[in-house]
């Protein structure tokens, strides 16, 4: 089934015929082992939202991808922080949908994953009260559940006083929740990758300029006793995956006066090359849309 905007191959074969549902599900697919998979849109200058929500940024052919990746993972973790303010509804698909994953063995709906250091939740939220399967809610041993949320979800501690995403994701897989999708916020995408558990990134690059106006601080996630190794990947990595979620757009340095005043308008500062604020990774995300392995 095709809706509207096409999508088509870039890679490794260009093709102008237009790929389906099944020839996109085939693509992206399911691992034969866990699998973390990452799925975020960014503008080409780093913003992640536009007015405070993500869905400015988003388009036809992006919602598309990204209700197939629902319809293809077990578990769909997000943060807490991310899940209040983008309004999180019950994790629904259409029947469509739901018949794929019948066909693969898979339950009818993929699990609700919710990362909370706080605790800030609120148990009547839909997401939760309405969700087809119970969520579950990966936290630490310090912070205090609000009353209700143990009625309508698993609270699971990982660690002591922060959130250990590495016995998070082992729990998770202990359920039988392999294939994982992250849906962000930034934050936690910095964290998962900084402790080497990202397997692959799906990116999709709206076609506009926002002028991010601040750079996420992954360190509250911070997973203690991270390897210096998993740490050196992590910002080799991030030249080309988490940098577009957070470059600093500031112009290059303007030329020195001349010795000598001259009766013409100073000159003016040379602009940012693009190439210099993203290096490499103009080349790999020179498309809309893509799947990265990590």
């Amino acid at each position: 089934m095709t809706v509207g905007t096409p999508i088509t191959a870039l890679w490794p074969t260009p093709s102008p015929v237009p790929l389906d549902d099944a020839a996109l599900a085939a693509r992206y697919g399911r691992t034969d082992r866990p699998h973390l998979r990452v799925n975020f849109v960014t503008s080409v200058d780093g913003a992640v939202t536009v007015d405070g929500y993500s869905a400015g940024l988003s388009g036809e052919p992006d919602k598309r991808v990204f209700g197939l990746l629902r319809m293809l993972c077990d578990g769909l973790v997000v943060a807490g922080g991310t899940m209040r303010h983008e309004r999180y509804r019950p994790i629904r698909l259409d029947e469509r949908r739901r018949a794929w994953r019948r066909e693969h063995g898979l339950p009818q709906y993929p699990t609700l994953v919710v990362v909370s250091g706080s605790l800030n939740l609120d148990p009547a939220q839909a997401a939760f009260v309405d969700a087809p399967v119970r969520p579950v809610v990966l936290t630490h041993a310090a912070a205090t559940a609000p009353p209700g949320l143990a009625d309508v979800t698993d609270v699971v501690e990982c660690g002591d006083d922060r959130v250990d995403l590495t016995a998070g994701l082992a729990e998770l897989r202990r359920r039988g929740l392999g294939q994982l999708l992250c849906e962000g916020g930034p934050h936690l995408f910095g964290a998962l990758t900084a402790a080497d558990l990202v397997d692959e990134v799906c990116l999709t690059l709206a076609p506009a300029a926002r002028r991010p106006r601040s750079r996420p601080d992954h360190r509250r996630w911070a997973q203690p006793g991270a390897a210096p190794a998993a740490a050196a990947r992590a910002r080799r990595r991030r030249r080309w995956t988490a940098a577009p979620l957070h470059p600093r757009l500031t112009p290059a340095r303007p030329r020195p006066p001349p010795a000598r005043p001259r009766l013409t308008a100073p000159a003016r500062p040379r602009p940012t090359p693009v190439r210099r604020l993203f290096g490499a990774e103009l080349t790999a995300l020179g498309h809309t849309a893509g799947r990265h392995p990590v």
